[in-house]
C-alpha cells in the first residue's frame, strides 16, 4: 500500500486512535494514533500505512484542517427555495449552485416528516462529507413544516 492524499472527515475519535473517511472514495482508514482530532474535523491530508503490518494508518501531513459547523436554523427556507419546491413532487431533491460558491439542496417531504428529515440530515455522516467536497464550512438546515420543504445550505467561509 502507498500514501494517499485527499480530503478526509474524522468519523470516530478516541484518545489513542481515530478513524478518517476519504470524502471522494468513502474508503475508511483507522489511524494508529490521534493527533488531537475531533469528530467532524475535515482534513486536507496525506495518510500512509503503518509498518510492519500496514493494517492501520498514520497521518503523514496535514495541509489544512477545518471544522464544519452544522446549524439547525430557526429561519425558513428562502422564498426562492420555496418557489423551486413548488413544482416538485414529494421525494424530489433539487440541487442548485449558490451565487458564488456552495450549493443549496431542497427536499420535498410530507409536512409531518420535515422535522425528522432535518434531524436525519444533521446527523448523517454524509452531510459532513458532502460539505467537505463542496469546500463548505457551514451547513445550515432550514425547515418550512407547513410547505413540506427542507433546505440544506452548504456555505463557504
Amino acid at each position: 500500500m502507498t500514501e494517499k492524499t485527499g480530503t478526509f472527515v474524522v468519523t470516530h475519535a478516541e484518545a489513542d486512535s481515530a478513524v478518517v473517511r476519504d470524502v471522494e472514495t468513502a474508503q475508511v482508514h483507522t489511524l494508529s494514533s490521534n493527533p488531537d482530532l475531533e469528530i467532524h474535523d475535515v482534513l486536507e491530508a496525506t495518510v500512509a500505512p503503518e509498518p510492519p503490518l500496514e493494517v492501520t494508518w498514520q497521518l503523514v501531513d496535514v495541509e489544512d484542517r477545518r471544522t464544519i459547523e452544522l446549524v439547525d436554523s430557526d429561519l425558513e427556507p428562502t422564498q426562492h427555495a420555496k418557489e423551486l419546491a413548488a413544482d416538485a413532487e414529494v421525494g424530489d431533491l433539487i440541487q442548485e449552485e449558490r451565487a458564488g460558491t456552495g450549493e443549496i439542496h431542497i427536499f420535498c417531504v410530507p409536512a409531518a416528516d420535515v422535522e425528522a428529515a432535518a434531524t436525519d440530515v444533521l446527523e448523517d455522516e454524509e452531510t459532513i462529507a458532502r460539505a467537505a467536497r463542496l469546500e463548505a464550512v457551514r451547513v445550515e438546515v432550514r425547515q418550512a413544516v407547513d410547505d413540506g420543504v427542507l433546505s440544506v445550505r452548504y456555505l463557504p467561509d
